[in-house]
């Protein structure tokens, strides 16, 4: 196994040459399912918004030019014509030297072109005082003036969150077209896993992967399909396998992928369909035993199990497809410049990810320290870091103070450095 170790780019390109990566497809949805999903096409405005002049303040509804030279020592007398509400058109019309009440939101009437506000008044029975000159479309929003009909309110391949849904229920849209969301079967193998909740017996370890791993899925804009723990049994792991792939769009799995006798998961995917395993080691530390096969047009991503080495090639080869299935933009982690604290060595002949914590020196440059890892599979070692730092597989090391480019786990300003 792993004779033939395929380079990180080689690798993607092999995914490619067998997998279409596209957005699955389209449904339409009501407002209220609509969070969080991605807009299949752009949302044009049917109607202007508002459909009507409406006034902005509560006040009286006027001609403008019978306000002319009104102030506070000589106001100008209007008659009261009427009451407007809100949630009603106006029954009444604004005639030279009347004036219609009227609230924050209702409809300007006909011969009305301007709203004085109410504290710029003063009523006497049915006698309305002026004490400020209003313009012409003061205090009034035009029809139209938020929103035009035929206007793109929410473009295609927006993410939907509570303004856009807001936008889109503004032009009276109780449904909306959006991507499907991928389904991506996640399953763990290994004799030694126990799920959380459960009593944890003598020389067992608790399901790490499972969890981060349904969680990346769900950042990514995928659903998780938890199917469970598996042992190292070839028969049990056939079954799970052909089970994900009738009830998800992707399988992702952990353990089970070096060179021991309990790692079948290659062999075992290589049964299950053509053109089956197309990628069995990349040249990467961490996650050298990564393997990756298509199998009735799905990809099934076999990790390792360590947390740290199958959470990271999650990042750096899953995520991006899920993303574009589920019909969302990639966007490339942010990354800053700083400088490597220490030496760093690669693992020879291999692409290898340095975990990093970023901390600023007595000049206040940003550097970056290796986090200890010990091994790989402790997952705190993802949790202690803030980003990655890069080795091409023929550079030798990374000197002390030498710049590198240091790819963010999370934005800068959410990292306390």
């Amino acid at each position: 196994m792993f004779r033939k170790l395929f380079t990180f780019e080689e690798a993607k390109k092999a995914i490619e040459k067998h997998f279409a990566v596209k957005p699955l497809g389209i449904e339409e949805v009501s407002l209220l399912e609509a969070y969080n999903r991605v807009l299949a096409e752009d949302v044009v405005a049917p109607l202007d918004i508002p459909p009507f002049n409406r006034s902005t303040v509560d006040g009286y509804a006027v001609k403008s030019e019978d306000t002319f030279g009104a102030d506070e020592n000589r106001p100008v007398k209007l008659k009261l014509c009427g009451v407007v509400n809100v949630g009603e058109m106006p029954k009444i019309k604004v005639e030279h030297g009347t004036a219609a009440e009227i609230m924050t939101g209702a409809p300007i009437p006909e011969g009305a072109d301007a709203v004085v506000m109410a504290e710029d008044t003063e009523r006497k029975n049915s006698d309305i005082y002026i004490y400020a000159a209003v313009a012409k479309d003061e205090n009034v929003m035009k029809a139209g003036a938020d929103i035009k009909r035929g206007e793109t309110v929410v473009k295609q391949g927006q993410i939907l969150g509570a303004r856009e849904i807001g936008a889109i229920a503004a032009v009276g849209l109780s449904k909306v077209k959006v991507y499907k969301i991928p389904r991506v079967a996640v399953l763990s193998t290994g004799a030694e896993i126990t799920e959380p909740g459960k009593p944890l017996a003598q020389g067992k370890i608790y399901d790490i992967n499972a969890y981060s791993l349904s969680t990346a899925v769900m950042e990514s804009g995928g659903k998780p399909v938890y199917l469970g723990v598996f042992p190292d049994d070839p028969n049990e792991i056939e079954k799970a396998l052909r089970h994900a792939l009738t009830s998800a769009d992707i399988v992702v799995t952990s353990g089970g992928v070096s060179v021991g006798p309990k790692d079948v998961i290659p062999k075992t995917l290589s049964f299950l369909g053509k053109p089956g395993v197309i990628v069995c080691g990349i040249a990467t530390k961490p996650g050298k035993p990564t393997t990756i096969a298509i199998v009735e047009g799905k990809p099934i991503f076999a990790l390792p199990g360590h947390p740290t080495s199958a959470l990271l090639i999650f990042h750096l080869l899953v995520r991006q497809i899920i993303e574009c299935m589920a019909g969302r933009k990639t966007v490339e982690a942010a990354t800053i410049r700083a400088f490597a604290s220490t030496r760093m060595f690669p693992a020879r002949g291999r692409r290898t990810f340095v975990m990093v914590k970023i901390k600023r020196d007595e000049s206040q440059r940003f550097m970056a320290e290796p986090v200890p890892v010990g091994l790989s599979g402790a997952i705190t070692t993802l949790l202690r870091a803030d980003g990655f730092i890069e080795i091409p597989e023929n550079q030798q090391f990374v000197d002390a103070g030498e710049g590198v480019t240091v790819h963010l786990f999370k934005n800068l300003e959410n990292i306390r450095v």
